[in-house]
């Protein structure tokens, strides 16, 4: 972010050594009247459509950039998708789009480019020399967003840990002021180059960071340890699907909720009773397509309450119209941290959202999922698999039926860990 406000630098208002005046301070009526606006970087957003991937489904990959781009603090102001069979190993699209590319930049203020996927330190290192601008991949992109919303020391730490493993194999292209020009007699260097010592230095971070987790690890199994005693239940789900905004009207909880991606990424836990029957409801880290591998291997403390919990809620954003990746998406990450074979709800949020168009009567086209209503998305495969319900959390439709499906699964499980407590529920 650019920030246009007034600042010194270090010994600015001190006599310079030369013995010319010290630069006229202003005064409190001047400083009240620069301007502390913030104004947002722009950014090209790059992607490959590759293979036999549907134009679509890359379009709403970028789509989906974007939001990530607006809740970083950016703005995009252009897309650029390229078919190839897969994308260029040197500087990730063709040198005809690149082309195109550098005629735009030319013709715009974009501060940086984006690209959807992740890029290697070689595709970073060409690209930033053909475009000459800063390079950011969607990795980095959801590391920055980590970076900022992170707040517990827990949470920075994981965030820490996955920053510094996606920067050390990039370090080369950082440190290229530091090369040395020409060789010679009294040019060469004291044995370890800037490079190598940085390197050192990140692979120390990173060891004292892993043994720092190991740490709250074991604090958070002594704290699972203790709430063993209760049934325990956690929400998962794609990132802005409404898991926290959940968490808070069954809880009475204040979790801050809000229509950005990676909203909360502190794990919360809260105490539910329904009825006269009491439960541990946990709200979690949302998920996301192409998430970074390091994101999940940073954040195991954090899925740990996933893979513990004894219930899932997976809430799915029903008026999103690809879903249904999503849902895989969400499986997909299930299945790396071992908890896809944990009974589950499917609950589908934001039926208040949904918008179908409806076909005329003379239209004879087939029907796509665009055309459907939400009455056939009920009666559909949805509805039929396993248990699942479709509410609306913001408008409060559904929820009492949401209760009492929790009621009776939390019931279930409590009367098979607890046979002899079973007449008391």
């Amino acid at each position: 972010m650019k920030q246009q406000t007034w600042k010194t630098d270090q010994g600015k208002w001190r006599n310079t050594l030369d013995g010319e005046p010290a630069p006229k301070r202003p005064t409190p009526q001047q400083r009240n009247t620069i301007s502390t606006e913030v104004v947002p970087e722009k950014a090209i957003l790059l992607s490959v459509c590759s293979g036999q991937t549907p134009i679509e489904r890359t379009e709403e990959y970028l789509n989906e950039l974007a939001f990530l781009l607006e809740t970083a603090g950016g703005v995009p102001v252009k897309k650029v998708i390229q078919r190839l069979e897969r994308p260029d190993s040197r500087t990730y699209l063709g040198s005809g789009k690149l082309e195109e590319v550098k005629e735009y930049i030319n013709a715009t203020e974009a501060d940086f480019v984006v690209c959807d996927d992740e890029l290697s330190p070689a595709q970073l290192r060409n690209l930033e020399k053909e475009l000459g601008l800063r390079i950011l991949d969607r990795t980095s992109l959801i590391l920055d967003i980590f970076a900022k919303r992170a707040r517990t020391s827990i949470a920075k730490t994981q965030v820490e840990l996955a920053q510094l493993q996606y920067m050390l194999p990039r370090l080369t292209r950082m440190w290229t002021h530091l090369e040395r020009q020409r060789g010679g007699i009294g040019m060469r260097g004291p044995g370890e180059t800037q490079i190598e010592t940085d390197r050192r230095l990140i692979k120390e971070r990173i060891a004292a960071l892993k043994i720092q987790l190991a740490k709250f690890d074991t604090q958070k199994t002594l704290q699972r340890k203790n709430r063993e005693t209760l049934v325990r239940v956690a929400l998962v789900g794609y990132t802005n699907v409404g898991k926290s905004t959940l968490m808070n009207l069954l809880a009475k909880s204040d979790v801050f909720a809000e229509n950005k991606l990676f909203a909360t990424l502190d794990t919360t836990v809260r105490k539910v009773v329904i009825g006269n029957l009491p439960f541990l409801l946990t709200d979690t880290v949302g998920f996301i397509r192409k998430l970074p591998h390091g994101l999940v291997e940073s954040f195991k403390s954090t899925l740990d309450e996933v893979t513990e919990a004894d219930l899932l809620l997976h809430v799915v954003d029903i008026s999103h119209p690809d879903h249904e990746e999503q849902i895989a998406a969400v499986n997909k990450t299930l299945e790396e941290i071992h908890a896809n074979d944990k009974p589950t709800i499917l609950v589908f949020n934001k039926i208040d959202a949904y918008t179908f168009v409806e076909k005329e009567a003379d239209d004879l086209t087939p029907a796509t999922r665009a055309n459907w209503s939400l009455e056939m998305l009920q009666s559909s495969w949805m509805s039929k698999a396993g248990k699942s319900i479709f509410i609306s959390a913001a408008n409060k439709n559904n929820i009492e039926a949401l209760r009492q499906m929790l009621y009776d699964e939390v019931s279930r499980i409590h009367a098979i860990r607890y046979p002899y407590n079973n007449f008391l529920y």
